[in-house]
């Protein structure tokens, strides 16, 4: 413990090295020229043919997309919706809105109907280009059901009292069902006549500070929180993936997880790009599918959760399938089972700490850092950002060596939450108070310690227990409920629910979680429901269960 206030600061942005375009169109135009003739994606269809683009096919394909928006009247800061899985579409869109001056927005295929409402609202998206079916949700119908208008609105045309930004939609997969949704090539169409010079103009006049994208994250009141991010912080994170990972070859990822979450765009997508690899796109994670997908392209990146890498190496075939091109897998987390083709490995950026507020990470060690440097820390403070641990009640900043909250600023802080003041969002020096548990030591490095409230972090996901709760209330038989984290080997936390349920009522853990299924998406769902008595729930004199207690009983439970 030191006097030293609890304030870490990294070299100014100016002096890190690496950076290049500051904004999605430049990003893109910059990777392409260099990479023109590389393969940037590659995607397998459910017949096993495989389809690649170039970096050159890529960019055509983005700028398809940009004038086809031009013409359907996006303009600058229109925000436009991308309802798909990991597929080709899904890049050239996000990119493609970029291109037109517009801001993406990205739309989980994960949503219930009722969660898809809520970010059509909150975004105020005016076009969205969505991917109907999805395993067993078709969103044509889910959007038919959301607004009837749908169905017989002309595209373009839509006027709705619940979605009154709304105004079209284009379908990327089969023939449209008519109504205001129209088939991928009639949408494409729209744009035949629309020059690329105004392309070009509407994207150089992007700049790094305008709003690129907005993704949605869980947050504490229960509802997903829009992030809006300017287009500096999305590329300055993209660019840094390059040295972060002391890449010595160009990537081959492949990750089961959606690009609409931040972490997987900006690691899979903004670095893979920016060292001029390849992206190998799997639209749903099928484990046995996965393996074959990586063996037949040669995946060198592997970028999943752990326990999706539980169920890789659960499959058969994986003692004897041949992934020795993986080279950027850190092998000392990840390695459980015995794989005899993965030769050699290198260690993650473990030591690291960030958020979709901050786009990701905002503290770092990079690979090559030699391990005593980095070892039980968080990472120290990236270029251009300042970090500072906090009291959670006064907000005084703290010494080094004091836990608190961590309070994070910097060149990739986000723009602001949708609906919310900045002077609600931030504090009064303009920083984000993470809601995390932490302290700086005294070189400046800091260590994370835990959640300072009760969001659960499973899986790489935030769940937040008041939105499940919220949900449960009126499940036929509860009476009370309480969800909460508990550790879990590969998740992180698992989603773990506690109910009383109403005396006389016969419920069981398995109707608890088919009627949550219907409501929430998936990973939300708890994976193990507890029944308790009210006394057990030690419930205080508001009718409030207390977080910790509801953890440490959870825990208790189930180690019993």
């Amino acid at each position: 413990m030191t006097d030293e206030p609890a304030i870490a600061r990294g070299m100014p942005l100016e002096e890190e090295p690496g950076l290049g375009a500051l904004t999605l169109p430049g990003f893109l135009r910059e990777v392409c020229d260099r990479y023109a003739e590389r393969e940037a994606l590659v995607i397998h269809h459910p017949d096993g043919t495989p389809e690649r683009w170039t970096y050159a096919e890529l960019w055509e394909r983005a700028m398809a997309v940009a004038r086809a928006l031009v013409a359907c009247g996006a303009g600058k800061d229109s925000r436009i919706g991308v309802l798909m899985t990991n597929r080709l579409e899904w890049v050239a869109s996000f990119f493609g809105v970029g291109l037109a001056g517009g801001t993406a927005v990205g739309l989980s295929t994960f949503s219930t109907p009722a969660e898809l409402e809520h970010l059509l609202k909150a975004s105020g998206v005016s076009i969205v280009m969505f991917e109907r079916h999805v395993l067993a949700k078709d969103f044509a119908a889910i959007l038919g059901d959301l607004e009837p208008q749908i169905a017989t609105a002309a595209p373009g045309r839509l006027a709705s009292a619940r979605f009154p930004f709304l105004r079209r939609l284009a379908m990327v997969d089969g023939e449209s069902p008519g109504g205001a949704i129209e088939s991928w090539s009639d949408f494409l169409a729209h744009g035949a006549a629309v020059p690329d010079e105004l392309v070009a103009a509407r994207a150089a006049a992007v700049r790094p500070s305008d709003p690129a994208v907005l993704f949605f994250s869980s947050g504490s009141t229960g509802k997903p929180k829009g992030i809006l991010s300017a287009h500096r912080g999305v590329n300055i994170q993209s660019w840094r993936w390059v040295r972060i990972y002391a890449l010595d070859r160009p990537m081959r990822s492949w990750s089961p997880n959606g690009l609409f979450w931040s972490g997987n765009f900006s690691i899979s997508l903004g670095g893979t790009f920016a060292g001029g690899g390849t992206l190998v796109l799997q639209r749903v994670f099928d484990p046995a599918a996965a393996i074959r997908l990586m063996e037949a392209e040669r995946v060198n990146f592997p970028y999943c959760w752990p326990h999706q890498w539980a169920q890789l190496e659960a499959e058969p075939a994986w003692a004897d399938a041949d992934l020795s091109g993986f080279h950027y897998i850190d092998g000392e987390v990840m390695l459980k089972k015995a794989q005899k083709s993965i030769a050699r490995f290198r260690l993650d950026p473990r030591a690291s700490y960030g958020s979709t507020e901050t786009f990701t990470i905002s503290t770092c060690f990079s690979v090559d850092t030699p391990r005593e440097v980095w070892e039980g820390t968080s990472g120290e403070p990236l270029p251009g950002n300042t970090v500072k641990i906090v009291d959670p009640l006064t907000g005084a900043t703290l010494k080094r060596g004091e836990t608190g909250e961590i309070a994070v600023k910097g060149p990739t802080l986000m723009l602001g939450y949708i609906g919310v003041p900045n002077d609600e969002a931030l504090d009064a020096e303009g920083f984000y108070r993470a809601g995390d548990g932490g302290y700086i030591d005294e070189r400046g490095r800091l260590v994370f310690q835990g959640r300072i409230n009760d969001i659960i972090k499973t899986g790489g996901a935030n769940v937040s227990p008041v939105e499940v709760d919220w949900a449960l209330a009126s499940c036929p038989g509860v009476k009370v409920c309480k969800t909460t984290g508990v550790p879990h080997e590969t998740l992180g936390e698992m989603v773990v629910t506690l109910v009383a349920a109403e005396p006389g009522h016969p419920l069981a853990g398995e109707d608890v979680i088919a009627f949550l299924r219907a409501k929430l998406a998936s990973y939300k769902v708890p994976r193990k429901v507890i029944f308790v008595t009210e006394e057990e729930l030690n419930l205080t004199g508001t009718a409030k269960i207390k977080p910790a207690e509801a953890r440490a009983l959870a825990a208790r439970l189930m180690a019993g």
